[in-house]
């Protein structure tokens, strides 16, 4: 079963650290079921002086969160929901709010 998540989507993280604090989704690794959310789940990457970067350091970077861990927000009502898929007449694929019953697309 594929994700219904998608690149640019705003989700809100439902549970750990972070719950509570939306973001836009930046990337989407639907083999590992895996997001990379902007602003959420912080680490610390310690890097060595490199050509590209001379400096070295401590760099802040985002890392993974599981899928099962986010939520779509509604574009409609702006709370998390659930997100169904429809099949329209021409035998197109629409995501669908489950909260405001409405297409997302």
């Amino acid at each position: 079963m594929g994700l219904r998540l998608r690149k640019n989507d705003t989700v809100q993280v439902i549970t750990g650290d972070f719950k509570g604090k939306t973001g836009k989704i930046l990337k989407v690794v639907p083999e590992k079921r895996k997001v990379i959310v902007e602003g959420i789940n912080i680490v610390k990457r310690h890097t060595k002086p490199s050509p590209k970067n001379q400096q070295g350091g401590i760099v802040p970077k985002e890392a993974f969160i599981n899928v099962s861990n986010v939520m779509l927000v509604c574009p409609k009502t702006g709370k998390p929901t659930r997100v169904g898929v429809n099949i329209l007449a021409d035998g197109k694929r629409v995501r669908v709010s489950k909260k405001a019953k409405e297409s997302i697309e």
